[in-house]
Formats: structure tokens, C-alpha cells, sequence
């Protein structure tokens, strides 16, 4: 690559960046409608479930908010029908009777790895112009320069 002037570099890492909100836009919206096509479900529905199958002994309802950087309001709407449907069971956490843990029942990791499977499926055909080096060397670039900027700001 040649050397450019700064403002040159600039310019097109701007670019970039708009083409990395659109393509991500554009894959957003994508998963969102497989999610609802072939799941009826949602992607939040879908991020919910995914936090608590990581947590696999639940979290409490403040601890899923931030984990999801949602507000409080925007899970418990989500987490009531998820518990409605059998896949999420609210528990009380004990000496503090405003908290509730919230954790993935049995139906509810089955329904997860059923739509998970799919999702990685639909992520890797879209993004199947990509080797797998490919992949994890564009990975590693952008959270390497995340880094260095936090660093140095």
C-alpha cells in the first residue's frame, strides 16, 4: 500500500466505518427476519436467551439488564413472555425481596441450541466470502486497533 497523506487515510477509514454500520445493519436485519420466519421469535428474544445460556445458574434481573445494555424495563417485558412460555423460570434472590433471578429451564436451553444452531448458520452463509484465517485476522485487526485507541485516548 502506498504512503498517503493523513487526512487521505482518514477519509477512507471514515468510509469504512460506514460501510461496516451498513453491512452490519444489513445483517441485523437479516438474522432478524429468519428469527421471526422460522422461530417467531426476536432478535431480543434471541439475546435473552443467549445471556442466560451462558449464565447457566441465572442472573438477576439488573445483572441481565446491563450484561444486555438494556434498560431494566425493555428485559422484564421479554423475560415475563419467555417465563409464560416455559423456557425462563423467575426465582426470588434470597435477602432481597425486589430481585428476582431469572435462568433458562430445561425446554428453554433446548428451544436456545435449536435457534442458535440456526443463527450460526445463517451468519456463516452470510458471511461465507470469508475464509475461516479471514475471519479471525479481521477479528483480531479491529479489536487490536480498539485497543490502541482506548489506550492512547
Amino acid at each position: 500500500m502506498s504512503d498517503r497523506p493523513s487526512e487521505t487515510a482518514s477519509k477512507e477509514r471514515l468510509r469504512l466505518w460506514l460501510r461496516l454500520l451498513r453491512v452490519t445493519r444489513e445483517i441485523e436485519a437479516s438474522l432478524r427476519e429468519d428469527l421471526r420466519i422460522n422461530f417467531q421469535t426476536t432478535l431480543p428474544r434471541f439475546d435473552v436467551m443467549a445471556a442466560l445460556n451462558r449464565h447457566r445458574d441465572g442472573l438477576k434481573m439488573s445483572q441481565l439488564s446491563a450484561f444486555l445494555k438494556v434498560s431494566n424495563g425493555n428485559v422484564t417485558g421479554i423475560v415475563d413472555r419467555l417465563v409464560d412460555e416455559g423456557f425462563v423460570d423467575r426465582m426470588p434472590v434470597p435477602g432481597d425481596r425486589r430481585a428476582w433471578r431469572v435462568a433458562l429451564t430445561d425446554a428453554g436451553h433446548v428451544e436456545f441450541q435449536r435457534q442458535a444452531s440456526a443463527h450460526e448458520g445463517w451468519v456463516n452463509d452470510l458471511l461465507s466470502g470469508l475464509d475461516a484465517q479471514e475471519a479471525t485476522d479481521i477479528a483480531a485487526k479491529l479489536a487490536h486497533n480498539l485497543r490502541e485507541a482506548r489506550d492512547e485516548a
